[in-house]
């Protein structure tokens, strides 16, 4: 009878333990998480790159290039919604798919010190940088959660700004008038790189002010793409000019050239050997600097095909390889390598780029595309690191034929100067990756135009012929700019194109007849006046265009003149407009001395009018950055 007392007593017990042991279980299976998917959008489309977070934890992700996001969530649990000078919030209902139109919060106006003078309107209630302790994870939609790099497009106060102080950029001097009859030819290099405008991107989203040199015009304007018909001769791109009236000078006019490479597919490429220069020293271990650089390098591992082959070169203190050339097939493999990779020591940039040329050459696929793909904050400190040093080392590497892809990561002690030398002396381009949606971009949808070559040493000259044109200036291009006698010699080195690629260049023109407090007349010259007996009264200008083949060594040129025709802003074409307003934006941001109207609303308004080719919603979000800058 007592055991029996004792196994009734131990079954009670048994189930009050299983009774508190289920009722949480029980409570918890009635209101589970679940995934909640969404597009955040506000009035010009969707948001790449807005904020969404459950509130009161540290569950948080960012919307993807179309604006969707996906989370898990339970019921009742709030979500905040946040982009720049906007926030949203909504309550987790029985629904599983919640939309959110972002509108701009209150503002207040706070005056910001900085290389441009400019004011700057900050949230009201600011966004707090959220560090935790949790590891930074990587979500193959999302990017970042749980850490930093999640929080790029917020603003902050400025005690919680990264200090730039370290970040070198290169001095510009803004291009001034001049005289076609003292300076008949303006010749440049075609510049394909667009760093600048996610950098500036990178300054405006965090609240910042955005340093001067950092702000290079052509830049901004090439990292939109534009409508431009594919060639349809034996050269690798099309050209097409646009003449028409300038809206930040009254009177003046804006001239339009625009280059559309040809669209190689992708079965016609060539076979790549690529070469992975990748910086692990010590100043790579923030979040958005080797962690991010390391799933932007998975982006492009992806898109390897059977008979591309890959290396790893890396440097700190020294330099060493840590994946011998791997075939495109053994991706698993080349994606473990770029998993082991941690940061620590210094930073010996120079033997780095010997080490990975090295590679290259010894794997050269002749006709194939031999390309090394740095990417670093640029901050070199050991051996070879002064820009002269670099640019002495590149300028002697090129001649391999091995061509130099520079990807820049991270903040604070960032080097857009070095990178900026090693791309343009190494027959290459350069990209600032800021989050993980620029290496979507620049790895991943465009990686045919960044990473094939169509066209190599491309420049241009242009003769204005002055019956019409009293004066010009090129907008931009102020590092690429050429002397008329470099134009035919082909020892001088100048940008390439990639496949699919466009470039757009434009001048300011001052028309025959016009009065500007921007240019002064000098006396006639004597002998320059001598004409011969043809008449190009109806020629606006001439220009040239000079190209290699990516493997050649002779240049070859078109020639094409552009007719004294010009329409007014209102008939310009929806290309001519938005690259126009990113132009406009950009010289405010340098505080251009050489222009009359800054207002903001005027550049928005120019902006959305060429706004609806905008598939990406790459337009709309400089419309947005427009708005933040105010």
């Amino acid at each position: 009878m007592k055991n029996v007392k004792i196994f009734s007593l131990g079954i009670t017990m048994f189930l009050v333990f299983l009774s508190f042991k289920t009722v949480p279980y029980l409570q918890s299976t009635k209101n589970p998480e679940k995934t909640i998917t969404g597009i955040v959008s506000d009035e010009l489309g969707p948001i790449s790159g807005a904020n969404v977070n459950v509130v009161g934890t540290l569950n948080s992700t960012i919307t993807d290039f179309d604006g969707k996001y996906s989370i898990k969530a339970k019921e009742g649990d709030i979500l905040e919604f946040s982009y720049v000078g906007m926030k949203e919030t909504r309550k987790v209902g029985k629904v599983n798919v919640i939309n959110v139109q972002l509108k701009a919060a209150a503002l207040e106006e706070v005056v910001i010190v900085g290389a441009t003078g400019i004011k700057r309107k900050k949230e009201t209630e600011k966004m707090m940088m959220n560090v935790s302790a949790s590891p930074v994870q990587y979500d193959a939609m999302n990017g970042y959660t749980n850490g930093i790099a999640i929080h790029q497009n917020q603003n902050y106060d400025d005690k919680n700004a990264i200090a730039t102080d370290n970040e070198d950029y290169g001095t510009l001097v803004e291009n001034e008038f001049e005289s076609p009859k003292q300076s008949p030819l303006s010749t440049f290099s075609i510049d394909v790189d667009n760093a600048s405008y996610t950098n500036i991107r990178r300054f405006l989203n965090y609240g910042q002010e955005v340093p001067k040199d950092a702000v290079r015009v052509e830049e901004m304007v090439n990292f939109f793409k534009y409508d431009y018909a594919q060639p349809k001769g034996n050269h690798p791109f099309a050209i097409e000019t646009e003449y028409s009236d300038c809206p930040w000078n009254e009177n003046h006019r804006l001239l339009k050239i625009g280059l559309q490479g040809k669209e190689i597919p992708t079965q016609n490429l060539p076979h790549s050997n690529f070469v992975f220069l990748i910086d692990v020293s010590g100043s790579m271990s923030s979040p958005n600097k080797l962690p991010l650089l390391k799933e932007a390098m998975k982006i492009l591992v992806n898109q390897l095909r059977e008979k591309d082959k890959v290396a790893i070169v890396v440097y700190a203190g020294a330099a060493g390889l840590v994946l011998p050339p791997t075939s495109g097939t053994k991706k698993e493999t080349i994606l473990n390598a770029l998993d082991q990779l941690q940061a620590g020591g210094s930073t010996a940039g120079g033997a780095g780029i010997q080490l990975a040329y090295k590679i290259a050459q010894e794997n050269f696929i002749k006709g194939g595309n031999n390309r090394i793909i740095l990417a670093t904050d640029g901050d070199f400190n050991v051996g070879a690191s002064s820009d002269n040093d670099m640019e002495r080392l590149i300028e002697e590497k090129r001649k391999s034929g091995v061509f130099l892809t520079c990807l820049g990561f991270g903040m604070g002690n960032y080097k857009d100067s070095k990178m900026e030398i090693l791309a343009d002396k190494g027959n290459g381009n350069y990209a600032y990756i800021d989050n993980i949606q620029e290496a979507n971009r620049f790895l991943g949808k465009e990686f045919k135009g960044s990473m094939f070559a169509i066209a190599k040493d491309v420049k241009i000259q242009i003769e204005f012929n002055p019956k019409h044109v009293q004066s010009y200036r090129l907008i931009g291009y102020e590092n690429r700019k050429l002397r008329p006698e470099d134009f035919k010699n082909d020892a001088i080195d100048a940008g390439e194109l990639g496949s699919g690629h466009t470039v757009t260049a434009l001048y300011e023109i001052i028309p025959v007849g016009v009065q500007s407090d921007f240019f002064q007349k000098t006396d006639e010259l004597k002998y320059s006046n001598v004409t011969n007996n043809q008449n190009y009264s109806d020629e606006l200008a001439t220009i040239k265009f000079r190209y290699k083949k990516p493997d050649g060594e002779k240049s070859i040129e078109i020639v094409q003149t552009i007719k004294d025709q010009s329409v007014a802003l209102a008939q310009s074409s929806e290309d001519f407009k938005f690259s126009t307003a990113v132009a406009w934006f950009g010289l405010k941001l340098r505080n251009s001395k050489l222009i009359h109207k800054k207002s903001n609303a005027d550049i928005k308004v120019l902006a959305k009018q060429g706004k609806s080719k905008d598939t990406e919603g790459y337009r709309a979000e400089f419309i947005r950055l427009v708005d933040a800058l105010n």
